[in-house]
């Protein structure tokens, strides 16, 4: 893999994560004068981080050909429509993508730029003369390499499937290999994470937070396990996180701001700093005239945010029955379709006239193909307060895994595994943050795993919408074509998504440009 080929170690740390992170350069440090002692390390560890902000991962877009960041993932799907289609997820919706396309190459660069890091890290720390780094130093770093390694590579085996399994420091006679199955990915992916857990501490000094710990790899232990249906796998992994001290912020819409960074909600993060040039961050970037455009909210998500009382908006649609707290609106006003609604509609979607930069009082006007406008972790102000506009990099870390999806993940576990009352409060918990009847009040209680299960999805599309997991969702529930169907009803001008059978529209192409220059990788029977 061309990618991959002779590391030289670490390449530019420069506008790395926040201030915890030294950002001296290290470009072309080699092997023979790096990795001595534990201050070194640590630069060769914050160098994996920095992968992590990369565009295509987690630092977001707002206007760019090379691809759609993690956080449009839900893009993917039936909550929102990724309006210019170039950056990926449109095309690919509409079924009008090839294996050339950027998001395929760029995504599938930048994860095996952070596995390379991270093999170059597990291979030389254990190089380390001991009267230079601590044993906790140590075992910290090995832990947070593998923890990366393990997110990349989870990547690689939800969204390709089948790659490359690439372990150590390659040179140039063995960087030509054959893809690996997801079995093996999945092996791979699920042994890093465990070692992680048994590496990492709880927790770390304030001015080192945001680095991998040990909730954080047990909590992606989870998801992957998830993923891959094994349920009791997602208890185990999530049992001993109940008392690592992580607890739900009282303010949802506070959250997904700078200010809700350093909640203890926050299970893992990748960092951003505003006052670090070029650090990239543009998920929480918008336009001027129109928040974010190019990652819009469709109908049906909006519809689908129940009332305050616990009920539907629509309770019927044959016939056509409304919740009496809803009003639908108009095509020229639509506005009263906020009122009386779960609180995260409004932290996470602008109405007609909701005001959406708040130091120009600029009001947003229903101008998207929409008609409605992104809120979640979207910049309210044109410019900051230290200079900066809300177009270019600023500073709003993406929580990758948080503890409400901790606690969601566990009560689906428990509904798949048929153990239905300890479900319930769960979900609660989770509704009672935003001040929502529980289940049992309004669904009622008893129900079957069949229901329980409508309740759980339900609750995980509301509680994380926008934050790239509803692609993982509906793959790994089968129910993708169906969140094909309603994209397409919501009729959104010049915008037809097109499922493509056979289960090519849950799997990205292996980039033609790694076909090209490593002949001993095969494409993906789906997309040949």
């Amino acid at each position: 893999m061309k990618q991959i080929i002779t590391i030289i170690l670490i390449l530019a740390v420069t506008g790395c994560s926040k201030d915890f992170l030294d950002r001296r350069s290290l470009v072309q440090l080699g092997d023979a004068s790096f990795w001595k002692n534990e201050q070194e390390a640590r630069l060769g560890i914050n160098s994996i981080y920095d992968a992590l902000q990369d565009r295509v991962l987690y630092s977001g877009t707002l206007n760019a050909t090379g691809g759609a960041s993690f956080h449009m993932y839900d893009c993917f799907g039936d909550n929102a429509f990724n309006n210019y289609k170039y950056e990926g997820p449109g095309n690919f919706m509409e079924s009008n993508i090839d294996q050339s396309n950027l998001l395929f190459s760029n995504l599938w660069t930048s994860l095996y730029k952070g596995i390379a890091r991270a093999n170059a890290a597990i291979e030389n720390l254990e190089k380390i003369p001991a009267e230079n780094i601590s044993d906790a130093s140590k075992n910290s770093f090995i832990g947070q390499a593998k923890f990366l390694r393990g997110l990349f590579y989870s990547h690689l085996a939800v969204y390709f499937q089948e790659a490359p399994l690439i372990l150590n420091v390659q040179k140039l006679e063995d960087a030509y290999v054959a893809k690996n199955s997801y079995a093996e990915l999945s092996a791979q992916v699920i042994k890093d994470f465990t070692e992680a857990v048994d590496l990492l501490p709880a927790s770390y000094p304030a001015t080192d937070y945001g680095y991998a710990t040990k909730g954080a790899a047990l909590a992606l232990l989870a998801r992957f396990h998830l993923y891959n249906k094994n349920y009791q796998g997602v208890l185990d992994a999530t049992t001993p996180m109940l008392t690592l001290g992580y607890g739900l912020n009282p303010n949802y819409a506070q959250l997904f701001s700078e200010q809700g960074e350093f909640s203890n909600e926050v299970v893992f993060s990748v960092r951003f700093n505003q006052d670090v040039s070029n650090n990239g961050e543009l998920l929480s970037a918008t336009f001027l005239g129109v928040p974010k455009v190019n990652y819009q909210p469709m109908k049906n998500l909006v519809e689908d945010y129940y009332c305050t009382d616990g009920r539907p908006a629509i309770l019927s649609r044959s016939p056509l029955t409304y919740n009496p707290l809803y009003s639908p609106g108009t095509a020229a006003n639509n506005a009263p379709q906020k009122n009386n609604r779960d609180p995260r509609l409004t932290a996470s979607v602008y109405f007609n006239q909701d005001t959406f930069l708040t130091d120009l009082g600029r009001r947003f006007t229903a101008n998207t193909a929409t008609k409605y406008g992104l809120k979640k972790y979207i910049r309210k102000s044109s410019v900051s307060v230290t200079g900066i506009s809300a177009g270019n990099p600023g500073g709003q870390d993406f929580y990758v895994v948080r503890y409400a999806d901790v606690l969601l993940m566990r009560a689906e576990a428990m509904i798949e595994l048929n153990q239905l009352s300890t479900a319930y409060p769960l979900i609660n918990q989770v509704r009672a943050r935003v001040n929502m009847p529980t289940v049992e009040s309004v669904e009622g209680a008893g129900l079957s795993q069949g229901a329980l299960r409508d309740v759980l999805r339900h609750e995980r599309r509301v509680e994380l919408a926008f934050e790239g997991l509803r692609y993982f969702d509906l793959k790994r529930w089968g129910t993708l074509e169906q969140a094909y169907l309603r994209a397409r009803a919501d009729a959104v001008p010049a915008y037809n998504p097109t499922f493509m059978p056979g289960g090519k529209s849950e799997v990205f192409a292996i980039p033609l440009s790694e076909l090209t220059a490593n002949n001993n990788l095969v494409q993906n029977p789906l997309w040949q």
